[in-house]
């Protein structure tokens, strides 16, 4: 009462003021770099930490964990020649779990017979819109959609820059392994198991006859 609950506010912040001075001095004598390395963040972050513990921002930046989702990405393999294919059939059902919204896609038809192609003609996504929830990732059944890491999307015209295009959108195999790679080698297990399955059934049937 009386003031007494300010001023011990303000010791708390006295004492940390004071710690960071000490911290860095010590830090300096041992030849660490308390700033602008990974483990200078590390040492920041740690529930241990004494004195000032924010981190820099944009100069420094918090490693983010590997199911960290943000904005939705197509992925594509890279054919013969650097060939974009896409694994989007545009079936869909992103869309249609999709809570807020926030993706179209138009499926590309054969001019000759009319008839759809499985594969997207155009794909948007209102980053404004977008939740980040994932679900679009989760529900998609042939692993063409997947959350992005890249946070970083500020920019002076939401309506020119925060609809993003198929071409915005896609980004390469190697991008999603680079990201999540425990991710992609679990999905890639999966997907020779099922292949080397299929094999093994068609050889089968091929020793009956």
């Amino acid at each position: 009462m009386n003031g007494i609950g300010v001023i011990r506010g303000l010791g708390v912040a006295v004492r940390h003021f004071i710690d960071t001075y000490i911290v860095d001095i010590q830090s300096a004598l041992k030849g660490k770099k308390r700033y602008g390395t990974d483990e200078g963040i590390a040492e920041r972050s740690s529930y241990k930490a004494r004195g000032i513990f924010t981190i820099q921002y944009p100069e420094e930046k918090l490693p983010v964990p590997e199911e960290f989702r943000y904005i939705p990405f197509l992925v594509y393999e890279e054919g013969e020649n650097g060939a974009k294919e896409m694994r989007c059939t545009s079936c869909g059902i992103c869309a249609k779990v999709c809570p807020p919204q926030c993706i179209w896609i138009v499926r590309t038809t054969d001019p000759v017979t009319g008839r759809p192609v499985p594969s997207p003609a155009q794909f948007s996504i209102d980053v404004d819109i977008c939740m980040n929830c994932g679900l679009c990732a989760e529900f998609c059944p042939f692993d063409a959609i997947k959350m992005d890491h890249d946070y970083e999307i500020a920019s002076y015209n939401r309506h020119r820059e925060n609809i993003y295009d198929i071409e915005k959108l896609s980004k390469p195999v190697r991008y999603y392994e680079e990201i999540r790679p425990t991710n992609y080698a679990r999905e890639e297990a999966a997907r020779q198991a099922e292949k080397e399955a299929k094999a093994a059934k068609k050889a089968g049937a091929a020793a009956g006859d």
